[in-house]
């Protein structure tokens, strides 16, 4: 009987998503999946329920002395914890998708001696990553280059790209086609899972400036924080425009299907999706990100032609309205930009991470059915 493979994940969705993909790519081809985590799981034990969760403690760093002692604990007792679980699993190999969920169950199975592949979701490889580099056999990437990388670990990098949620595949091959004149233009604003105050403060005014003709084409989605939603839904009533307007969208796959342009934080997933879909946007990066990964993934998108990045620093009101102006009167520019978006992109994530993960136990998959299975 094949041995399982054992998945490192949790915290956000940037981590976890990719995390769900492979693991359903490693079930199609009739191996176990166990995934270790931190316990911030639901969605994925709903959406993959053939995977074995099990609990791992992960300590978080920061603040002052006594929130790093305790997290000093908190992570000793997961890598306690996580070599008990991977010496009664024995699996073929373990993945790791970055954040410090991971960490506890990654040093385990490198103390083991365990083959071990990590995952980076984002253009600048993030600090739990960074650590367990050295220990990994291969190091798959979601950009084509990412820098943070150390040059002795570098011959171990393979770009895959990042794997999205089966919702955003199954639309992939829906085109990109602008609107006839007069008719609706589809504009998604998205902040993350709880919106951007900033979003909130610049976009509807940027909107609402914009010249009658175009406002009134507009059809509007916007994520909001609920505390500027009463704000963000009295800008557009004044100007009579239509917005639906939600802290939360459960069908993002969807609206970012029918979007013309998107405008967006920069997200590793967030990213990856608009280049599945083949989406252009208008990326306003997070400047307070870790190591600013965020505007890593924005120039990293936009220099391949996918869309614009505006860093948040240097955001107004006045230079949004005109950049949505241009654009959404440039027929050309959009079609581009969206064409550069999908070749930015790589669907087949999860069949290249798959497939590199099934090498750390040759003798039980051949790269033929997984080929098949990709088809």
């Amino acid at each position: 009987m094949s041995r399982p493979f054992v998945l490192a994940a949790g915290g956000t969705g940037g981590h976890v998503f990719p995390a769900e993909a492979l693991a359903g790519e490693l079930l199609a081809r009739g191996r176990g999946v166990h995934l270790l985590c931190d316990g911030r799981v639901d969605a994925f034990a709903r959406r993959v329920p053939e995977v074995e969760f099990h609990h791992v403690r992960a300590g978080r760093f920061g603040g002052g002395p006594g929130q790093a002692v305790y997290g000093l604990a908190e992570m000793a007792m997961g890598i306690m914890q996580a070599r008990r679980l991977l010496r009664r699993l024995t699996p073929a190999g373990v993945i790791g998708f970055g954040g410090y969920a991971s960490v506890p169950s990654m040093l385990a199975a490198s103390h083991l001696g365990l083959p071990i592949v990590i995952h980076e979701q984002n253009a600048v490889l993030g600090r739990a990553n960074r650590l367990l580099a050295p220990q990994a056999q291969r190091i798959a990437t979601a950009f084509p280059a990412i820098s943070g990388l150390r040059r002795a670990d570098r011959l171990r990098a393979v770009h895959t790209g990042n794997p999205v949620r089966p919702a955003i595949i199954a639309l992939a091959d829906a085109g990109y086609t602008m609107p006839e004149p007069g008719r609706p233009i589809e504009l998604l604003i998205l902040g993350g899972s709880q919106g951007a105050h900033i979003l909130g403060e610049i976009v509807p005014p940027a909107i609402t400036a914009l010249p009658d003709e175009l406002r009134a084409r507009i059809r509007i989605s916007q994520q909001v924080r609920p505390e500027d939603r009463a704000a963000v839904a009295a800008i557009y009533q004044q100007s009579g425009m239509a917005a639906e307007l939600d802290s939360f969208f459960d069908d993002v796959p969807m609206r970012l299907c029918r979007a013309h342009l998107v405008i967006c934080r920069a997200g590793a997933s967030t990213v990856a999706e608009l280049a599945a879909l083949g989406r252009p946007a208008i990326l306003i990066p997070y400047p307070h990100a870790t190591d600013d990964h965020q505007t890593a993934n924005a120039r990293a998108f936009a220099e391949a032609g996918g869309g614009w990045l505006l860093p948040q620093a240097s955001l107004s009101q006045d230079l949004l309205s005109r950049r949505i102006e241009s654009l959404l009167t440039d027929r050309t520019a959009l079609i581009a930009a969206a064409a550069s978006a999908a070749r930015f992109g790589r669907r087949d994530a999860a069949q290249r991470l798959a497939r590199l993960v099934l090498d750390l136990d040759p003798g039980a998959a051949r790269p033929t059915d997984l080929a098949e299975h990709a088809a």
